[in-house]
Protein backbone atom coordinates (compact mmCIF):
# COMPACT_ATOMS: atom_id res chain seq x y z
CA UNK A 1 0.00 0.00 0.00
CA UNK A 2 1.50 3.43 -0.91
CA UNK A 3 2.69 5.24 1.75
CA UNK A 4 -0.07 8.42 2.42
CA UNK A 5 2.16 11.98 1.31
CA UNK A 6 0.54 13.90 4.47
CA UNK A 7 3.58 13.31 6.94
CA UNK A 8 5.54 15.60 8.71
CA UNK A 9 8.24 15.51 6.66
CA UNK A 10 6.35 16.22 3.70
CA UNK A 11 4.46 18.91 4.95
CA UNK A 12 7.75 20.30 6.05
CA UNK A 13 8.98 19.65 2.73
CA UNK A 14 5.93 21.44 1.02
CA UNK A 15 6.15 24.44 2.73
CA UNK A 16 9.96 24.99 1.99
CA UNK A 17 9.17 24.45 -2.18
CA UNK A 18 6.05 26.83 -1.44
CA UNK A 19 8.45 29.49 -0.55
CA UNK A 20 11.18 28.48 -3.32
CA UNK A 21 8.51 29.18 -5.61
CA UNK A 22 7.52 32.14 -3.69
CA UNK A 23 10.72 33.77 -4.28
CA UNK A 24 10.82 32.32 -7.99
CA UNK A 25 7.88 34.31 -8.95
CA UNK A 26 9.02 37.95 -7.09
CA UNK A 27 12.66 37.42 -8.79
CA UNK A 28 11.61 36.36 -12.41
CA UNK A 29 11.29 39.69 -13.78
CA UNK A 30 15.23 40.47 -12.84
CA UNK A 31 16.35 36.86 -14.36
CA UNK A 32 18.27 36.78 -17.31
CA UNK A 33 16.65 35.39 -20.50
CA UNK A 34 18.78 31.57 -19.78
CA UNK A 35 18.02 31.41 -16.20
CA UNK A 36 13.80 32.30 -17.13
CA UNK A 37 14.03 29.36 -19.92
CA UNK A 38 15.06 26.87 -17.19
CA UNK A 39 12.95 28.53 -14.67
CA UNK A 40 10.27 27.58 -16.91
CA UNK A 41 10.62 24.35 -17.63
CA UNK A 42 10.65 23.41 -14.50
CA UNK A 43 7.40 25.44 -13.55
CA UNK A 44 5.86 23.63 -16.23
CA UNK A 45 7.07 19.84 -15.09
CA UNK A 46 5.63 20.85 -11.94
CA UNK A 47 2.53 21.95 -12.98
CA UNK A 48 2.12 18.68 -14.78
CA UNK A 49 2.27 16.69 -11.76
CA UNK A 50 -0.26 18.93 -9.93
CA UNK A 51 -2.83 18.82 -12.95
CA UNK A 52 -2.62 15.34 -12.76
CA UNK A 53 -3.58 15.44 -8.87
CA UNK A 54 -6.05 17.87 -9.57
CA UNK A 55 -8.00 15.82 -12.20
CA UNK A 56 -8.09 12.70 -10.03
CA UNK A 57 -9.22 14.61 -6.95
CA UNK A 58 -11.76 16.65 -8.80
CA UNK A 59 -13.28 13.60 -10.40
CA UNK A 60 -13.42 11.49 -6.93
CA UNK A 61 -14.24 14.51 -4.54
CA UNK A 62 -16.96 16.92 -7.00
CA UNK A 63 -20.67 15.79 -6.08
CA UNK A 64 -22.05 14.34 -8.09
CA UNK A 65 -19.71 11.26 -8.77
CA UNK A 66 -19.28 10.65 -12.27
CA UNK A 67 -21.09 7.16 -13.14
CA UNK A 68 -23.68 8.01 -11.00
CA UNK A 69 -27.23 7.61 -12.59
CA UNK A 70 -30.29 7.88 -9.84
CA UNK A 71 -33.05 8.39 -11.51
CA UNK A 72 -36.89 9.39 -10.10
CA UNK A 73 -39.00 6.62 -11.12
CA UNK A 74 -42.78 7.07 -10.86
CA UNK A 75 -44.57 4.12 -8.81
CA UNK A 76 -44.90 1.95 -11.47
CA UNK A 77 -42.36 3.01 -13.84
CA UNK A 78 -40.77 -0.12 -16.14
CA UNK A 79 -38.31 1.78 -17.88
CA UNK A 80 -36.14 5.05 -17.06
CA UNK A 81 -33.23 6.65 -18.47
CA UNK A 82 -30.99 9.54 -18.41
CA UNK A 83 -29.22 11.03 -21.98
CA UNK A 84 -25.45 10.58 -22.08
CA UNK A 85 -25.10 14.32 -22.22
CA UNK A 86 -26.10 14.00 -18.34
CA UNK A 87 -24.84 10.67 -17.59
CA UNK A 88 -21.08 11.22 -18.67
CA UNK A 89 -18.06 13.18 -20.24
CA UNK A 90 -18.85 13.90 -24.08
CA UNK A 91 -16.47 15.12 -27.15
CA UNK A 92 -16.06 17.82 -27.54
CA UNK A 93 -17.76 19.39 -24.58
CA UNK A 94 -19.19 22.51 -26.45
CA UNK A 95 -19.86 24.02 -29.42
CA UNK A 96 -19.17 27.49 -30.52
CA UNK A 97 -21.57 29.27 -33.47
CA UNK A 98 -23.28 25.86 -33.56
CA UNK A 99 -25.01 25.77 -37.00
CA UNK A 100 -28.70 23.93 -37.41
CA UNK A 101 -28.04 19.95 -36.95
CA UNK A 102 -24.74 20.39 -35.04
CA UNK A 103 -24.37 17.19 -32.53
CA UNK A 104 -23.06 17.02 -29.27
CA UNK A 105 -22.81 13.22 -28.48
CA UNK A 106 -24.76 10.73 -30.30
CA UNK A 107 -27.97 11.24 -28.56
CA UNK A 108 -28.54 15.39 -29.10
CA UNK A 109 -28.91 17.51 -31.88
CA UNK A 110 -29.62 21.75 -32.20
CA UNK A 111 -31.72 22.25 -35.34
CA UNK A 112 -32.25 26.09 -35.94
CA UNK A 113 -33.00 28.64 -39.03
CA UNK A 114 -30.54 31.38 -38.05
CA UNK A 115 -28.73 33.01 -40.74
CA UNK A 116 -25.65 34.24 -38.27
CA UNK A 117 -25.46 31.87 -35.43
CA UNK A 118 -25.04 33.12 -32.08
CA UNK A 119 -25.24 30.09 -30.24
CA UNK A 120 -23.25 28.35 -28.15
CA UNK A 121 -23.87 24.38 -26.33
CA UNK A 122 -21.37 23.50 -23.77
CA UNK A 123 -21.20 20.43 -21.59
CA UNK A 124 -20.78 21.52 -17.69
CA UNK A 125 -19.85 19.56 -14.39
CA UNK A 126 -22.67 19.93 -11.77
CA UNK A 127 -21.25 20.40 -8.33
CA UNK A 128 -24.36 21.46 -6.26
CA UNK A 129 -24.81 18.61 -3.38
CA UNK A 130 -28.64 18.54 -4.99
CA UNK A 131 -27.77 17.14 -8.15
CA UNK A 132 -28.67 13.67 -9.19
CA UNK A 133 -26.49 14.09 -12.87
CA UNK A 134 -22.95 14.53 -13.24
CA UNK A 135 -23.38 16.30 -15.83
CA UNK A 136 -25.25 19.96 -17.57
CA UNK A 137 -26.21 21.38 -20.65
CA UNK A 138 -25.82 24.84 -20.84
CA UNK A 139 -26.89 26.81 -24.18
CA UNK A 140 -25.90 30.68 -24.57
CA UNK A 141 -28.47 32.41 -26.76
CA UNK A 142 -27.29 36.19 -27.73
CA UNK A 143 -28.70 37.87 -30.89
CA UNK A 144 -31.48 35.46 -33.07
CA UNK A 145 -32.51 35.90 -35.83
CA UNK A 146 -34.49 32.89 -36.60
CA UNK A 147 -38.31 31.52 -36.28
CA UNK A 148 -37.32 28.64 -33.68
CA UNK A 149 -34.66 26.62 -32.08
CA UNK A 150 -35.22 23.33 -30.94
CA UNK A 151 -32.66 20.36 -28.95
CA UNK A 152 -33.88 17.32 -30.49
CA UNK A 153 -33.08 13.79 -28.24
CA UNK A 154 -32.87 10.87 -29.38
CA UNK A 155 -34.75 8.01 -27.35
CA UNK A 156 -33.09 4.90 -27.02
CA UNK A 157 -33.84 1.40 -28.37
CA UNK A 158 -35.24 0.07 -24.77
CA UNK A 159 -37.62 3.04 -24.61
CA UNK A 160 -39.79 1.21 -27.39
CA UNK A 161 -39.21 -2.31 -26.57
CA UNK A 162 -42.47 -3.28 -25.04
CA UNK A 163 -44.40 0.42 -25.56
CA UNK A 164 -48.01 0.38 -25.25
CA UNK A 165 -50.82 2.72 -26.10
CA UNK A 166 -51.77 2.32 -22.18
CA UNK A 167 -48.18 4.12 -21.57
CA UNK A 168 -47.67 7.17 -19.77
CA UNK A 169 -43.90 8.91 -21.26
CA UNK A 170 -42.88 10.97 -18.56
CA UNK A 171 -39.98 13.88 -19.26
CA UNK A 172 -38.47 15.16 -15.68
CA UNK A 173 -36.16 18.27 -16.37
CA UNK A 174 -34.29 20.80 -14.03
CA UNK A 175 -34.23 24.00 -15.35
CA UNK A 176 -32.20 27.47 -14.70
CA UNK A 177 -32.96 30.41 -17.01
CA UNK A 178 -31.68 34.15 -17.04
CA UNK A 179 -34.76 35.43 -17.54
CA UNK A 180 -38.91 33.52 -18.05
CA UNK A 181 -38.83 31.46 -21.16
CA UNK A 182 -41.82 29.04 -22.89
CA UNK A 183 -40.56 25.87 -23.29
CA UNK A 184 -42.23 22.73 -25.27
CA UNK A 185 -41.63 19.23 -25.23
CA UNK A 186 -42.79 17.01 -28.09
CA UNK A 187 -43.01 13.48 -28.42
CA UNK A 188 -42.47 11.80 -31.46
CA UNK A 189 -42.84 8.25 -32.48
CA UNK A 190 -42.49 6.75 -36.16
CA UNK A 191 -44.34 4.26 -36.38
CA UNK A 192 -44.23 2.72 -40.38
CA UNK A 193 -44.84 5.52 -42.62
CA UNK A 194 -46.39 7.51 -39.88
CA UNK A 195 -45.28 9.70 -37.24
CA UNK A 196 -47.36 10.51 -33.93
CA UNK A 197 -46.98 13.64 -31.86
CA UNK A 198 -47.82 14.60 -28.53
CA UNK A 199 -46.89 18.35 -27.41
CA UNK A 200 -46.44 19.53 -23.60
CA UNK A 201 -45.41 22.73 -22.16
CA UNK A 202 -43.41 22.78 -19.18
CA UNK A 203 -44.52 24.93 -16.71
CA UNK A 204 -42.47 28.30 -16.19
CA UNK A 205 -40.22 28.45 -13.64
CA UNK A 206 -36.85 27.89 -12.65
CA UNK A 207 -36.01 24.20 -10.79
CA UNK A 208 -38.16 21.09 -11.36
CA UNK A 209 -40.30 20.79 -13.61
CA UNK A 210 -42.01 17.57 -15.71
CA UNK A 211 -44.68 16.42 -18.34
CA UNK A 212 -46.20 13.74 -19.07
CA UNK A 213 -47.13 12.17 -22.83
CA UNK A 214 -50.60 9.83 -22.42
CA UNK A 215 -50.05 7.37 -25.30
CA UNK A 216 -53.49 6.67 -25.33
CA UNK A 217 -54.55 9.73 -27.04
CA UNK A 218 -52.53 8.59 -30.14
CA UNK A 219 -52.78 6.24 -33.15
CA UNK A 220 -49.87 4.95 -33.03
CA UNK A 221 -49.33 1.30 -34.21
CA UNK A 222 -48.03 -0.88 -31.64
CA UNK A 223 -46.56 -3.54 -33.91
CA UNK A 224 -44.67 -0.89 -36.30
CA UNK A 225 -42.83 1.46 -33.42
CA UNK A 226 -39.50 2.13 -35.64
CA UNK A 227 -38.04 5.12 -33.50
CA UNK A 228 -39.17 7.88 -31.27
CA UNK A 229 -37.40 11.48 -30.10
CA UNK A 230 -38.12 14.34 -28.13
CA UNK A 231 -37.97 17.92 -29.29
CA UNK A 232 -37.42 20.61 -26.60
CA UNK A 233 -38.48 24.20 -28.24
CA UNK A 234 -37.08 27.32 -26.86
CA UNK A 235 -39.82 30.03 -27.68
CA UNK A 236 -38.37 33.62 -28.00
CA UNK A 237 -34.40 32.47 -26.77
CA UNK A 238 -32.72 35.30 -27.40
CA UNK A 239 -30.13 37.15 -25.08
CA UNK A 240 -30.49 34.00 -22.96
CA UNK A 241 -28.35 31.55 -20.71
CA UNK A 242 -30.64 28.34 -20.44
CA UNK A 243 -28.97 25.58 -18.31
CA UNK A 244 -30.62 21.92 -18.08
CA UNK A 245 -29.27 20.81 -14.64
CA UNK A 246 -30.60 17.24 -15.18
CA UNK A 247 -32.76 15.80 -17.90
CA UNK A 248 -34.62 12.22 -17.89
CA UNK A 249 -37.03 10.00 -19.04
CA UNK A 250 -39.43 7.30 -17.37
CA UNK A 251 -42.42 5.11 -18.36
CA UNK A 252 -44.97 3.37 -16.84
CA UNK A 253 -48.69 2.47 -17.48
CA UNK A 254 -51.24 4.45 -17.26
CA UNK A 255 -54.29 3.06 -14.42
CA UNK A 256 -56.80 0.80 -15.78
CA UNK A 257 -60.40 2.55 -15.00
Amino acid sequence: MPKTPNSFLDRLALRRALSRWSRAARAAHGLDLAELRQLRSDARQIRRELNRVLHVADARLTLPVIGADSIPRPLGTDWAWRPELWRGPIAPAGIAAAESRARLGQEATLFHDCKVSELTLRQIRNTRAEDLAPFGLRLDVFRFDGSFLSLVLDLPDSALSGLRKSHLVRLDMTVELEKPLEIFCRLNIKHGPNTEQVVRELPQGMGESWVEFDLAYTRMNEKRVEKAWVDLIFEGPQMNQIVLRDLTFSRRPRAEL
